[in-house]
């Protein structure tokens, strides 16, 4: 045990690179220290926090630490972060978070332009030596040094624009005049990270090192005989005006069709920024400084912040040990499949089983392509496959933690599954169910150990959305259920906790919704008009391209469970859906539901064409509200009963898991911004108009106090 403590002893320095070991000057976040060759090396370790952000303190003390190092003599600075997790995740939003003042925001971003100017002008070479993520106000700081060296694995990337803002920190104009001035504005509008193969080829990166090679790249790089990445917007044609110009439209263009301007202002103010100034740097960052400060405190980048904070919420909920190491999925269709995939992907060891041999091929085969995208190198992609097992006999039942069914959406086939598989399953292991809608009281029925059976309710598609309903019953054990939360932790998903009941939280939300587009449609408004109503609003797709997606069997049934089992008023399910079900047109997997679809899944051209002919009505206020409006009252509904426990629940998971407008802060956001009396004066006029399913729920009585 001592000569294996020794060895480690040896071994700690190599993990991590951070300069001398003795002779540091600390300070409460950052600390320094000169090594034998007259290199500072600066390293940042927030404290107490798990992971480093720039916070204004933290900025102040930067200040503090450059003007002490500037009288140091030292040869080169190397700026480090101490964090595992990464270099710096960007700024510490809960520093603007309900600020309303953009006077006061440009004042404190002109504080900090100045500190990362400062550093920006040391006459020394700087070096950012960067592993795991480095984000937005992160990214900010590395590019202000003269040299970036990334180890393997880095990412890095801007994210502002998904908080409703674009760079503030210089962003805007160091990273155009590094690299490609079209891959550097691509970066900061879409918010999508590059890894280290791309930020090398972009010259985002002058280097990509091992960490035990990291004290050999800095001498280098501090010695001159690191080559400079490649020249962003100077000597290119993107350097003029009327190539900006162009340039510029084009990207408008393509912001609008995924952020429209009335809605997400953010990119369209960016290329605004660069159209204007981009090669004026003093004009660029004024701009840029101004133009940060005035989104901050707009409604969209203050809604989107409470975003960001609804899913570290819900993050909170998936900490603990799950005790999962072993995953087995009984069904492999899309749902069962996909999620087979993900949890590989995350490290799982998972066997999938079905009754028919060619829908585990096409599971396995549908992975590897989503491995093929998502996952950076060929070993993390043999790795995942290596780890997701065909299991034709359903041997590895036996030795699984978590057992997830995902079998056809009928109580009586689930149990027939349960009853099978339950003798074999171990002592410990967890049931869970993936029904979207099915009550567990009705599915515990016969079951040996109720207490480790719950509900894991993914939604479609897995591995893009990010919320999983853990569904809890009266029989079921808190230590089940905290494994089951720990266990979505585990695979990055967002857990929600809700309480059994038909359709549990948000398939009985949506599916109002859907119904009440299907009655517009009924009553001959056009499909098209009835989606665009709903875009209009925010909502990434209308209801019935939504129930294209979802499927209208699905649809149908959930419509028809819902109705059966539930008080809530709702239109009666119509004769066109039942029979459109009956021939098979169920939708996009079909190939032809209310929309018809290529081979790929996408909708045909003239689908297209008629979605945007001029010949459509327009869509108006009333029509959302028709749609929206039964949705939230939905919610209500679900709040008063108790099958979810707060607003926030209630929020992160109608956003997290369909995209609801997430500019508008969540359905119970938005409605005490609009004003919870007159959202009810509204549903009163439509049940007047419409009927009684659109009467307010007394649940709003709760959200007035």
């Amino acid at each position: 045990m001592t000569v294996s403590k020794s060895v480690w002893k040896v071994l700690e320095p190599r993990n991590m690179e951070l300069g001398p070991r003795e002779g540091n000057k600390p300070h409460t976040h950052w600390r320094y220290a000169k090594d034998e060759e007259g290199i500072v090396w600066l390293v940042l370790d927030r404290s107490g926090e798990s992971t480093n952000t720039l916070s204004e303190a933290v900025m102040s003390e930067l200040n503090t630490v450059l003007a002490e190092v500037q009288g140091l003599g030292a040869k080169g600075l190397v700026i480090r972060a101490a964090k595992e997790g990464g270099f710096v995740a960007g700024a510490d939003i809960r520093d603007f978070r309900g600020v309303t003042d953009a006077g006061e925001v440009e004042a404190r971003m002109r504080r900090a332009h100045e500190i990362v100017d400062r550093l920006a002008d040391l006459p020394m070479p700087t070096v950012a030596v960067i592993h795991g993520h480095c984000l937005g106000g992160g990214l900010e700081l590395a590019l202000a040094c003269k040299h970036r060296i990334a180890v393997a694995g880095a990412s890095f990337g801007f994210p502002e624009i998904l908080l409703g803002l674009h760079p503030g920190l210089g962003g805007t104009f160091r990273l155009p005049a590094l690299i490609d001035p079209i891959e550097a504005m691509t970066m900061m509008l879409t918010g999508r990270t590059v890894h280290t193969k791309k930020a090398k080829a972009l010259g985002l990166v002058d280097a990509v090192v091992e960490e035990r090679h990291v004290k050999n790249a800095v001498r280098a790089a501090v010695a001159g005989q690191t080559k400079p990445s490649r020249p962003g917007l100077k000597g290119t044609v993107l350097g003029l005006g009327a190539a900006r110009r162009m340039a510029a439209r084009r990207m408008r263009a393509e912001a609008e069709k995924k952020a429209p301007k009335k809605h997400y202002p953010a990119p369209h103010r960016l290329v605004d920024l660069w159209e204007e100034h981009g090669g004026d740097t003093r004009a660029m960052k004024k701009a840029e400084i101004r133009s940060f400060s005035e989104l901050l405190v707009g409604e969209t980048a203050q809604n989107l912040m409470r975003v960001f904070f609804l899913r570290e919420g819900l993050k909170r909920l998936g900490k603990g040990e799950s005790g999962v190491r072993r995953v087995h999925v009984i069904g492999a269709g899309t749902m069962g499949g996909d999620i087979a995939a993900w949890c590989a992907a995350r490290g799982m060891t998972v066997s999938l089983t079905d009754l028919d041999p060619k829908a585990i091929a096409g599971a396995v085969g549908r992975a590897a392509a989503f491995y093929d995208k998502r996952l950076h190198s060929s070993l993390d992609r043999r790795d995942a496959l290596d780890r997701l097992m065909p299991d034709f006999e359903g041997d590895g039942i036996a030795r699984a933690d978590l057992v997830i069914e995902a079998v056809a959406e009928k109580a009586e086939v689930k149990r027939k599954v349960f009853e099978a598989i339950t003798p074999r399953m171990k002592k410990d292991a967890i049931l869970a169910t993936n029904t979207s809608s099915i009550p567990l009281e009705t599915l515990r029925e016969g079951l040996p150990f109720p207490d480790r059976f719950l509900g894991l309710h993914f939604f479609n598609p897995v591995t893009r959305m990010e919320l999983v309903e853990v569904v809890a019953h009266d029989q079921a054990s808190e230590k089940a259920l905290a494994r089951a939360h720990a266990f979505c932790g585990d695979i990055s998903r967002l857990p929600a906790p809700v309480k059994s009941a038909p359709g549990f939280l948000v398939n009985r939300a949506l599916t109002p919704y859907l119904v009440e587009a299907f009655t517009m449609f009924d009553e001959g408004v056009p499909k098209e008009t009835i989606d665009e109503a709903a875009k209009d609003f925010g909502m990434p797709m209308g209801p019935i391209e939504l129930a294209d997606r979802v499927g209208l069997d699905i649809c149908l049934e959930v419509a028809r469970m819902l109705k059966e089992r539930l008080d809530d008023p709702m239109s009666e399910v119509p004769d066109w859906l039942v029979k459109k079900v009956e021939a098979g047109d169920t939708g996009r997997k079909a190939g032809r539901g209310l929309y018809a679809y290529d081979e790929k899944g996408k909708l045909k051209s003239d689908e297209v064409k008629v979605a945007k002919g001029e010949e459509a009505p327009r869509a108006d206020a009333e029509m959302a509200d028709r749609l929206v409006l039964p949705m939230l009252n939905t919610l209500v509904r679900c709040l008063r009963e108790g099958v979810v426990a707060d607003e926030e629940t209630v929020d992160g998971a109608m956003i997290f898991a369909t995209g609801f407008a997430p500019f508008r802060g969540g359905p119970l956001h938005y409605a005490r911004k609009r004003g919870v009396e007159e959202v009810v004066v509204t549903l009163r006029q439509l049940e007047e108009k419409h009927g009684a399913r659109f009467a307010p729920d007394a649940g709003w009585d709760m959200l007035k106090g």
